[in-house]
């Protein structure tokens, strides 16, 4: 089944084009890294798989064959509970517990009363050291997020949507604090995790390193288009050279580029 269907997705954010005719098909339970420069629209691209933005007309996006913005309220947010966006620098405010942070994955999937006594009593803590102790945070459980590092943050932030359980997780370079062993640790539990619970991966990642190592497809984004959309192993030096060279292969909306 297919989990993500983008039809010729574009996006301007005011005056300004960040995504041109975007194209991307992806299977149920894959895992898939998009790379590319700075400033290429990766985290847009993913702010648009996770419903936070609209693609503009005509461009489309189907979510296990439903269009997102064709449901209703209610429909739509069943729909966003199943989806699990990790973020580069987690919202999570400084004064809130670990634990609460964890367990605000599911808030999406309780009732309001479960939610808000959750709040003064948190629930599940056995479910929340275990997602922590995953990313090596267990003793973290009860310290307030405002005490934590950026990369423990980075970390607490993938342990609340693993708690979350999604069919589809969303990661924004969620491993740009941490050291090249943590890094590759967390990028494995997320993997691993993935390919248990079945679910669908698509991260965003500077280093490409990592992308190449451990995730079967490559998506390479550079202003706005796909440059190329292909398996790991196909993808070559000098398409690597294109994607992040000095020199600009087009304005927006010129000839995509090589593709594998």
């Amino acid at each position: 089944m297919i989990a993500v269907d983008l039809r010729q997705a574009s996006l301007r954010l005011g005056d300004l084009p960040v995504l041109a005719a975007i194209d991307v098909q992806i299977q149920a339970g894959e895992r898939v890294a998009i790379i590319g420069p700075s400033g290429a629209g990766k985290t847009s691209l993913l702010r648009l798989l996770a419903t936070e933005l609209r693609a503009d007309h005509p461009g489309a996006l189907l979510l296990w064959q439903q269009d997102p913005w064709q449901l209703s309220s209610r429909a739509r947010q069943r729909l966003r509970s199943r989806i699990g966006m990790i973020w580069q620098a987690p919202p999570l405010p400084p004064s809130q517990s670990v634990i609460t942070a964890v367990l605000a994955g599911r808030l999406g999937q309780w009732s309001l009363a479960k939610a808000l006594l959750s709040l003064l009593r948190p629930c599940d803590p056995a479910g929340a050291r275990t997602e922590l102790a995953r990313l090596s945070l267990a003793d973290k459980l009860h310290q307030p997020c405002g005490e934590l590092s950026g990369g423990q943050l980075q970390r607490v932030g993938i342990a609340r949507v693993l708690y979350q359980n999604p069919d589809l997780m969303l990661a924004d370079e969620p491993v740009s604090a941490l050291d090249p062993v943590l890094a590759q640790a967390c990028i494995l539990t997320l993997q691993q995790q993935a390919r248990e619970r079945g679910s669908t991966l698509i991260t965003s990642l500077h280093a490409v390193d990592l992308a190449l190592s451990h995730f079967p497809r490559i998506i390479g984004l550079r202003q706005g288009r796909i440059l190329f959309d292909c398996a790991a192993e196909a993808v070559s030096p000098a398409m690597l050279a294109e994607l992040y060279g000095n020199e600009p292969p087009g304005s927006l909306g010129s000839n995509p580029g090589p593709s594998c």
